[in-house]
């Protein structure tokens, strides 16, 4: 199966349902595994540019109109603190970050409608215009109309998990949302423009190897380019507490199958699994991933976005100190942010 596997890959540059349900199957060490990290690394190498992607995170908000049974967010956990940033403390944050050196700014909040779409857009703008750099956004399902202001504004990315594209899985987890409006509001990203974000998470309940599957193929489909796919790990005082973990080993299967389905995607290690596991998301970058997510919220809010429990915490130069000591390269804004820093330049 390896080497047809490897086979269709080298014809068609990418690789279909049944060689992606016979990757995720593959047990840790084994030789098929090894054999497969391998051919994915080189697929890696050949179509990255051969750094990691560091990408700073500010959570702004943790309000959620939303109760999904397995987010620690969700609207009836009343045992959150709650908070919301003010304007210029988001806008202030991203420009202190700036200077750290991160490719990206990620706004990322719960679906908090207490921010206008004008807010947003003004935050997005005066972020644009005071750090130049690109600005992400992970909002929830907000209406078409202010996706299209947020464009406007200079956000460049949308971020959006799909989360299963198993209607059952998905309305199980998810009892207040729509599978069929969030895939709209993923192509309607595409449409507009945006470099468009989804991503899956492994082990939500019922889930086999074949829904993985049909995750990665929907996301290749879509023209997804950044795909997060994280392992589930349960929240105090959620309908889904008691349940366990997802597999570490198959979220690293799910990286590879991933990477040769979509070998251009850009692929965070994600904090879930670092959450978890750090050498294993030490180790996803070897073969399959090339980019990391670090968290810029200030301290006094970040502890209570608490999507799951005992949530990495993911500084910004503990995250450059222990790439570089692993021997990965940065991206070259933040090597040379870094050392500007370092040296006073």
């Amino acid at each position: 199966m390896i080497n047809d596997i490897i086979s269709y890959h080298l014809k068609h540059n990418t690789i279909e349902k049944k060689h992606i349900v016979s990757i995720l199957g593959f047990k840790r060490n084994s030789s098929e595994q090894k054999k497969i990290f391998d051919y994915s690394r080189a697929v890696k190498n050949k179509n990255t540019a051969g750094y990691i992607s560091i990408k700073a995170v500010i959570e702004f908000s943790n309000y959620c109109i939303k109760n999904c049974n397995y987010c620690g967010l969700r609207r009836d956990n009343e045992k959150v603190k709650r908070y919301r940033m003010p304007k210029e403390d988001i806008v202030r944050t991203a420009v202190e970050t700036a200077g750290l050196g991160p490719d990206t700014i990620i706004l990322q909040s719960g679906e908090d409608y207490s921010y206008s779409s004008d807010d947003i857009c003004e935050i997005i703008s005066q972020i644009r215009q005071r750090t130049k750099l690109p600005v992400s956004v992970s909002l929830g399902e907000r209406e078409r109309n202010e996706f299209r202001e947020f464009k406007k504004a200079g956000a460049v990315r949308c971020l959006l998990k799909h989360e299963s594209v198993n209607k059952k899985i998905f309305e199980n987890s998810n009892p207040d949302k729509n599978l069929e409006k969030r895939i709209d509001l993923l192509r309607y990203m595409n449409y507009l423009g945006y470099v468009s974000g989804s991503g899956n998470i492994i082990g939500l309940p019922d889930q086999t190897y074949e829904d993985i599957a049909d995750d990665i193929i929907f996301m290749r489909d879509e023209n997804i380019k950044m795909i997060g796919i994280g392992p589930f790990i349960p929240a105090e005082n959620t309908p889904f507490q008691n349940l366990k973990s997802g597999e570490i080993n198959l979220t690293l299967n799910a990286y590879a199958a991933t990477r040769l389905t979509i070998p251009k995607v850009q692929l965070p290690a994600t904090t879930a699994l670092g959450t978890i596991d750090k050498t294993a998301q030490e180790e996803a970058f070897k073969y399959a991933c090339n980019v990391i997510m670090v968290n810029v919220t200030p301290e006094k809010y970040r502890e209570n976005y608490v999507i799951y429990n005992n949530k990495a915490k993911m500084d910004f130069y503990d995250t450059y100190n222990n790439l570089r000591s692993l021997g990965y390269r940065v991206s070259p804004i933040t090597e040379n942010a870094v050392n500007n820093k370092k040296y006073g330049g």
